[in-house]
């Protein structure tokens, strides 16, 4: 049993963000139906190198467990059978330009009244409210318009934007929570609603303690580098052999770290004796601290400091990461065939319930897929009809 069996989405979303979220779903139990574009399907499919047997690599890191049914729902017959779609689905997710689906009678507004029970969400770059709500949204732009880059990078150097598209994945991730506690309100209630996520208000939630700082002082936190604005040492560090991170994070661990890298005197000295303190002399703390770190290796430094109880680590490359035996032992790295790429390894299911877990069962799915095996099944078309709505251009079918 996996929390969402039993449950249908049918995904209207492509590149990220709703991909994202209705893969988290997916991963859950339920069945995600992903409505694509006949010929070329979700816009991520083209997005390469590199491409593995044909297929995007960006594209199979977030589409797993989805069954793919290619359909042209602007044409009357595709429409039809988009309806019926909806008329048995619990949940539908689209991540369309604000007013798009509107226009065509698929907005919630229209559903919720032929389908009361239907849980809508709909992921935008700024909600479906307020003043910019018609303006597209695109991660870079996001965490530009979202406070993100104006703290990421040197302090005398330009912004920087992270390294993975940060302001997708949180909406994507706010918008499986939201379907999920809709859901559960709708076994209370019997009625489905609205789920408006929008990017910006997304990334303004993750600038927790930088807001609280903003609203505390009035001041706008700076770019700082690796250090924290509130802690210290929190910082990388040279080592002999690579960077270290180090996030001292109390004062007990400040005289543990000091005790195991020779630096005993700096635990007695009044500038530094606590965390406000090595904050406001942290220019001065610096060097001390980056002078003895490069004395030995990254991995000599974590066996000393780790067992003693101050928090440090390597700043790992992405395939050291990926090699830990740490995420093998947690299931974080799975394998999957793919009829096409062949055999396939993405990232495992992050949230563990010690009874109902999720799992990656299948691979992404090849453009329309399973067209004909969801229309089969599910709305009971003869294979002759799929065959002339394939001829046709309506739909696309996998060879």
């Amino acid at each position: 049993m996996r929390p969402l069996d039993g449950l249908t989405v049918v995904d209207l979303t492509r590149v990220l963000s709703g991909p994202y979220c209705t893969m988290l779903l997916a991963d859950m139990g339920a069945r995600v139906v992903k409505i694509e574009r006949p010929g070329t399907g979700d816009d991520t499919r083209a997005w390469g190198p590199p491409f593995v047997g044909g297929e995007s690599s960006y594209f199979l890191s977030i589409n797993r467990n989805k069954e793919s049914v290619a359909l042209d729902f602007k044409e009357p017959r595709g429409r039809a059978i988009l309806d019926r779609l909806i008329a048995r689905a619990d949940v539908l997710v689209e991540n369309f330009h604000p007013g798009t689906l509107d226009a065509l009678g698929l907005g919630y507004t229209s559903l919720a009244q032929q389908h009361p029970r239907l849980v809508y969400c709909s992921i935008t770059g700024f909600g479906a409210t307020g003043p910019l709500r018609h303006r597209p949204g695109y991660d870079a732009v996001v965490q530009a318009e979202g406070g993100l880059m104006s703290l990421t990078g040197p302090g005398d150097g330009e912004p920087y934007r992270l390294g993975v598209a940060i302001a997708d994945i949180a909406a994507g991730m706010f918008a499986a929570q939201g379907i999920a506690l809709a859901l559960l309100v709708r076994e209370r209630t019997g009625k489905g609603q609205f789920v408006d996520i929008g990017m910006l208000d997304s990334v303004a939630s993750l600038l927790t303690y930088q807001a609280g700082i903003c609203f505390t002082t009035g001041r706008t936190p700076m770019r700082m580098g690796n250090r924290h604005p509130s802690i210290a040492p929190y910082d990388t560090v040279a080592a002999e052999d690579g960077t270290l991170v180090l996030a001292v994070g109390n004062d007990g661990q400040w005289r543990t770290f000091c005790q195991v890298t020779g630096l005993a005197s700096l635990a007695d000295d009044a500038r530094f004796a606590t965390n406000a303190l090595r904050v406001e002399h942290y220019d001065g703390l610096r060097p001390l601290i980056a002078r003895v770190m490069r004395t030995r290796s990254r991995q000599e430094w974590i066996d000393r400091l780790v067992p003693a109880g101050v928090p440090c680590a390597a700043v790992r490359d992405v395939d050291e990461v990926l090699a830990d035996p740490q995420l093998a032992a947690r299931e974080m790295i799975q394998s999957v065939l793919h009829p096409s790429a062949g055999p396939l390894k993405v990232l495992g299911v992050p949230i563990k319930l010690s009874d109902t877990p999720g799992g990656v069962d299948h691979a992404p799915p090849r453009l329309g897929e399973h067209t004909a095996s969801v229309l089969q099944q599910v709305l009971g078309l003869a294979p002759e009809e799929i065959a002339t709505l394939n001829g046709d251009g309506v739909i696309g079918v996998a060879e």
